[in-house]
Formats: C-alpha cells, structure tokens, sequence
C-alpha cells in the first residue's frame, strides 16, 4: 500500500472556471489522469493538500468529486484557500457517504495511518499576511495540526500543509514549532505556482525536510512518498 500526494487540482468539471487558460496548465486534466491510473493502485492512498475543487458549495462539487472517485485510490482531502465549498467534517463526511463517494475522506483534526506512519495535516495560513488575522488565524491552525499530530499517537509522522510553511525571507514558526515538537521529519506542500514554484523551498531546514506537491509543480504527476 503506496503512499502519494498531490495538491491543488482546482478541478471546475461542474462549473465554468477550467485552469486551461493558465500557461503551464493546457490539458492538464488528461494528463494528470493519465499519470494517475500509471502510478496508483486501489489499496493505496493519495493526500490532496487543498484547492481540490473551485466548488462554492458542498452540493457543487458533485462531478469533481464523481471524478476523483473514478480514480484508483483511497483519496483525504486537506483544505485548501480555494474550498469554498468546505464546511464541518460531520457535514463532509455525510455528504460522501451519501453520495457513494466511499474512497474519499476528510484529513481535518484527524490522522490516516497506513503502514504504520501517521499522515496528519492542516491547512496553515501564510506568515506574510496583516497581523491582525495572523495573530487570530495561525495559532488556531498550529491547534488544529496539534489536534492531528497528537491522534496519530507514537507512529513516525508526516505532515501535509496547503500553505507554504517555509519561504525564503519568512517562516509559519508556530506550525514549525508544532512540528518539532513532535519530531516530524516531513513535510509536503501546496499553493505555489507559476513563477513562484522557482522560489519553492524544497531541501531540509533545521532538520525537517520540505517539498512542493502543488500539480503544476509535480506536472501533473502524484508524488510517491513511500511503499
């Protein structure tokens, strides 16, 4: 049972906001499904760090969700900037259930363990906005990601953030301090594209390893964790 992530597939297939007209995105759907059925098995698991659908409501997300639920894989969606479509994880979790959508789930104050490594996450916030929703927004999302971290109990853990923990100039030093404490070594994430891929900060810092797993900048290829 394989683990892969791949975050911000922004999928419109019941809306009209197709990525296409971005560079680097032109039929990024075919590929990404392509890439997709290649690398990934039904008994594996994928983490989608956020932006999964450009949805505005639950009830919206019908065909991207009917989609991802195509796809080979059991799926655990973390929030992302763009889910507008989000609301409480009872609410998420009901509405899958009810729709048949048996391969996806909900990674919000809760871990997925798979072969014994805990896959915990939140969604973050970035360090470089006003200090008024910073002070209020990250201590909460450094909670939540404790609430993750602490139910995945004594298993090695891997985090999954949508924003950026890490940047040059800057850092989210509440969720870092989070991480260290409980000795997490990992950490993927989202949000970046285009230009700003460039700036990615993809290497260890101060003994936690980082990566970018937004679609454009893994071209459309979930990225393999682990076996």
């Amino acid at each position: 049972m394989a683990v892969f992530t791949i975050g911000d597939l922004h999928l419109s297939l019941g809306g009209n906001k197709p990525m296409d007209v971005f560079e680097g995105w032109e039929g990024y759907l075919p590929k990404l499904e392509a890439n997709w059925r290649t690398l990934i098995r039904p008994e594996d698991t994928v983490i989608l760090a956020g932006d999964t659908s450009w949805a505005m409501k639950l009830e919206e997300t019908k065909a991207d969700f009917s989609f991802l639920q195509t796809l080979p894989g059991q799926k655990w969606l973390l929030k992302g900037n763009h889910d507008y479509w989000w609301t409480t994880a009872r609410k998420m979790e009901r509405y899958l259930a009810e729709s048949g959508f048996d391969s996806l789930h909900i990674l919000h104050n809760n871990s997925c363990l798979v072969n014994g490594t805990a896959l915990c996450g939140t969604r973050g916030w970035p360090f470089d906005e006003a200090e008024a929703q910073y002070s209020k927004i990250m201590p909460r999302e450094a909670g939540r990601l404790r609430m993750s971290l602490e139910s995945a109990g004594e298993a090695e853990k891997i985090v999954f953030l949508h924003y950026p923990p890490v940047f040059p100039g800057g850092s989210a030093q509440p969720l870092i301090d989070v991480m260290k404490e409980f000795g997490v070594r990992t950490c993927f994430y989202g949000h970046l594209h285009g230009k700003s891929i460039r700036c990615a900060v993809q290497w260890e810092v101060d003994g936690i390893h980082y990566k970018l797993i937004s679609a454009d900048g893994l071209k459309f290829c979930p990225y393999k964790i682990c076996d």
